[in-house]
């Protein structure tokens, strides 16, 4: 009697990106589902087994395979799509995954299979032993590298089933790894058949190396780096390429919003990977503080909203630092998809490179491929408030010690001839002297820096709640603009909130009213409209005026 292929989907067991979304989008919208009767993924999860269970023909999945839950995605309309992997007699399948779409009961609409060949082999007993693959593989690395005397080679094979490259065979991948002649990684992988000895497949590893760097704000921080030559480039393989180069105090020449000339963004270069002095006198410290801002913010997005990349794209930005002279700013631009950081004059700031205003720049960047909000009016200050709530949120998640979570914005990066202590502070806005801390009808006409004081005072009660109180040995004192009293619910859910109410609710034209309707949507999403949080959000909002 034939058995049901097995299905472990009682949890999502793979690493990486789509895990991480996939837990993320259990954790957040469990609540918010349930209540409003949407499928959760762990009810897509179920769904979809019962599909394998039913469908397992039309899947090509017979007794000899298993199937393992790489993701599991819900879209807002109910709609399951659950991505699985395969093995075949407890070997992994290449070319084995597919996707199972389901519609919002659960019945299953259809799948996508990386490849349709049906799988069956005579055998799983290689006639070409382990240690002959890992040879063959080994010399390939060594002919990918020639004229180089490679050390502390390794070679790892581990017995695959190979569908991707036309009839399903029994192969060997190979991961080959070593150490050229300057001490530089390489590696490569190569894919052999397991009955005749030939190469099916070979591809270069990405590889990164791992250095460290001196910071002007962060202490001496983690780096990921790309070996070049007998150096190192700033550039980090392991978020999308991102680098940091040297803008040489050179400025962008631009007519309108077209720049005829950009300042150059030359990459930094280190000889034994630890870079910088943590002094601003040697160039490569700005360019430790604006690589590990980059990571900090490229890890907060992915690690807790599921966005690889400020696009959402896996693809990695890159930095200028040194721009101009004694320039008192930062920015991000979409034309280069770029941040760029001034020094500073060195009275009022000294070089705006540090972690927080790395997260509310980038954050500029998240905005423009999300709900575009027009710099102006209204929108313009929920643009700027997105980028100071974000930046805030990057630095709470990065747990530096040395530059601890806090909801001010740019205190590491004044100086005292700045007159106070930070750029924005999120408690009371108006303590910068020009900010709105409560919503008013000419609230519009404000610069969107300081319009954006009502939507920073409403993420600080929402997060934290009215009144004074210290967090995290840093003193803030909130008062309402109606003179009641709000109950925080916690940074997290702050930024879950906001996050869902800027990528699914708001557009370019959301005013202060539509950004209550927003965050009020996706909270009723994440929690439930009879939630605490979605109480909260509203009696925040009442709280700073906007009604």
């Amino acid at each position: 009697m034939s058995r049901i292929p097995h299905v472990r989907g009682s949890r999502l067991a793979l690493a990486g990106t789509a895990a991480t979304t996939a837990t993320l989008l259990i954790a957040a919208l469990a609540p918010g589902a349930a209540a409003a009767g949407r499928p959760t993924p762990a009810t897509a999860l179920d769904h979809a087994a019962a599909a394998l269970s039913e469908h397992a023909a039309a899947l090509g999945l017979t007794d000899d395979q298993d199937t393992e839950v790489r993701d599991a995605i819900v879209d807002g309309d109910g709609t399951q799509h659950v991505r699985y992997d395969r093995t075949y007699r407890e070997l992994p399948v290449l070319g084995g995954d597919f996707v199972v779409h389901l519609a919002p009961d659960g019945d299953f609409r259809g799948a996508d299979r990386a490849t349709d060949t049906p799988l069956s082999l005579p055998t799983v007993v290689p006639k070409l032993s382990a240690p002959k693959a890992a040879d063959l593989a080994s010399n390939a690395l060594r002919a990918a590298n020639p004229g180089e005397l490679l050390k502390k080679l390794t070679a790892r094979p581990e017995l695959v089933v190979d569908a991707l490259h036309g009839t399903p065979r029994l192969a060997w991948r190979t991961d080959a790894a070593a150490l050229d002649s300057l001490g530089n990684p390489v590696a490569r992988t190569v894919l052999t058949d397991a009955g005749t000895g030939a190469r099916i497949d070979a591809w270069d590893t990405v590889e990164s190396a791992s250095g460290d760097g001196k910071s002007l704000y962060g202490g001496t921080v983690p780096l990921e780096t790309t070996p070049s030559g007998s150096s190192y480039r700033l550039e980090d393989p392991t978020r999308g390429g991102t680098y940091t180069g040297d803008a040489e105090n050179r400025t962008d020449l631009c007519l309108l919003t077209v720049c005829l000339v950009r300042a150059p963004a030359t990459p930094f270069t280190d000889a034994d990977n630890h870079w910088g002095t943590g002094a601003a006198d040697d160039r490569a410290s700005a360019a430790v503080d604006a690589q590990y801002g980059t990571d900090a913010t490229w890890d907060y997005y992915e690690d807790v909203h599921g966005r690889r990349g400020i696009a959402g794209d896996g693809k990695g930005s890159y930095n200028r630092v040194h721009y101009g002279t004694r320039y008192n700013n930062a920015f991000w631009d979409d034309g280069c998809f770029c941040m760029t950081y001034g020094d500073g004059d060195g009275t009022a700031f000294g070089p705006l490179v540090s972690l927080d205003v790395a997260g509310h720049e980038m954050s500029h960047g998240v905005t423009s491929k999300t709900a575009a909000l027009t710099y102006s009016g209204e929108p313009g200050g929920l643009n700027e408030a997105t980028s100071d709530i974000f930046g805030a949120l990057v630095e709470w998640h990065a747990d530096n010690s040395a530059d601890p979570g806090d909801y001010l914005i740019g205190e590491k990066v004044v100086r005292d001839g700045f007159g106070r202590n930070a750029l924005r502070y999120l408690d009371r806005p108006s303590r910068d002297g020009s900010s709105a801390d409560c919503w008013s009808t000419s609230l519009g006409d404000l610069d969107v820096h300081y319009s954006s004081g009502v939507a920073n005072h409403f993420a600080y009660l929402l997060a934290e709640g009215s009144g004074a109180r210290t967090v995290g040995g840093v003193a803030y004192d909130s008062p309402t603009c109606d003179g009641s009293t709000v109950s925080g619910i916690g940074r997290d859910k702050l930024g879950d909130i906001w996050y869902r109410a800027l990528t699914v609710y708001m557009t370019s034209s959301t005013d202060y009213a539509g950004a209550r309707a927003a965050t009020l949507s996706a909270a009723g999403d994440l929690y439930g409209t009879r939630s605490t949080e979605y109480a909260a959000v509203g009696a925040a909002w009442s709280a700073v005026s906007v009604g």
